[in-house]
């Protein structure tokens, strides 16, 4: 079973969530690895440790970009 590479926490009416979605699936697509959306607003533990920082970008478990997510910096952990 293969797993997501690349998770994006985001909440509901989050803009700059809609933004890190279209950057997230575009490098993603381009290096070939599978990524995945986490809604935290569905999990209250996720709502305690985010808050108001979403989105928020981990690659292979490590925290990478939080609200604004650069390209370069996504494209840099995937190696």
């Amino acid at each position: 079973m293969s797993t997501a590479r690349v998770v994006l926490y985001t909440r509901r009416l989050c803009h700059l969530c809609d933004n890190a979605r279209e950057v997230v699936a575009a490098v993603s697509a381009e290096r070939g690895v599978q990524w995945r959306e986490v809604d935290i607003d569905a999990e209250p533990d996720l709502v305690s440790r985010y808050g108001e920082v979403v989105p928020v970008v981990e690659v292979d478990g490590s925290q990478v970009s939080y609200w604004w997510i650069d390209e370069a910096r996504l494209r840099a952990a995937l190696g």
